[in-house]
């Protein structure tokens, strides 16, 4: 039986997801995000296909999100790129929680995510060398690309000045693999998107690939790239994903 325990993890509210039997014993750990808008609860299905092969799993609540919301999410659409950020400070104390705890088997460590999730998840590779693995869906590896494309696209009546565009930018630089591939350190990393996601372009990922293809640190990327799929996980996405994780993992 897989059992699903709400916590405080560091103060910071989580699902922990993990076969009943196995609570107390040292597991691979995989942190894995949920999307904008979204909730811990929204990515259960994957964090139970998890643990039904022996992983421990962990799902945060993202800021602004869940039970830590200040108002509805939407208002705080100028402030995306605050939440990855947040989630990859906070990465740490969560780490340190189970480690103190004696629960990470072999520090086999990974992460994962779900379109800002994704996003997250991209970003924790390339400030985090702890993790051993990560998979990515519908997220991208071009954080400052994808916020030039978000600004330009906001109405014309939303002001937004040159200041706070620079240091959103700025601010995402060190954490954007496509301009530090040599981050990735040759650790696993897996990419699935679909070519007709309508929220995350699927474009990026795939430039990502043929950029990255011929560099060392990065031999160990692969990308899935389904025809005509959208912005939304499949049960054989998810699948697909787990048994990402069984490879690099266990």
């Amino acid at each position: 039986m897989i059992s699903v325990s709400e916590k405080q993890v560091a103060s910071l509210p989580v699902l922990e997801v993990v076969d009943a039997v196995s609570t107390s014993e040292k597991l691979p750990l995989i942190v894995f995000y949920h999307g904008w808008t979204n909730c811990k609860e929204v990515v259960l299905t994957q964090g139970y296909e998890l643990a039904k092969r022996g992983f421990r799993v962990i799902l945060p609540e993202a800021l602004y999100h869940g039970v830590r919301a200040e108002g509805k999410v939407t208002d705080h659409f100028l402030s995306f790129w605050e939440v990855p950020l947040k989630s990859v400070q906070e990465f740490t104390q969560l780490i340190n929680y189970y480690r103190e705890h004696d629960l990470i088997l072999n520090d086999q460590i990974g992460v994962g995510g779900f379109s800002m999730g994704g996003i997250t998840t991209c970003m924790l590779m390339a400030a985090n060398d702890e993790i051993k693995a990560g998979v990515v869906l519908s997220g991208t590896p071009h954080p400052v690309e994808f916020c030039q494309q978000i600004l330009s696209a906001l109405p014309s009546d939303v002001e937004i000045s040159p200041a706070y565009k620079k240091n959103q930018l700025k601010l995402l630089t060190k954490y954007d693999l496509s301009l530090h591939p040599e981050k990735i350190m040759q650790r696993p990393l897996h990419f699935w998107h679909g070519d007709a996601d309508e929220k995350v372009p699927c474009d990026l990922t795939e430039n990502f690939g043929k950029s990255v293809k011929d560099i060392p640190a990065a031999q160990n990327v692969s990308i899935h790239i389904s025809h005509g799929a959208k912005h939304k996980l499949s049960y054989d996405v998810t699948q697909e994903m787990v048994q990402k994780f069984i490879n690099y993992l266990q």
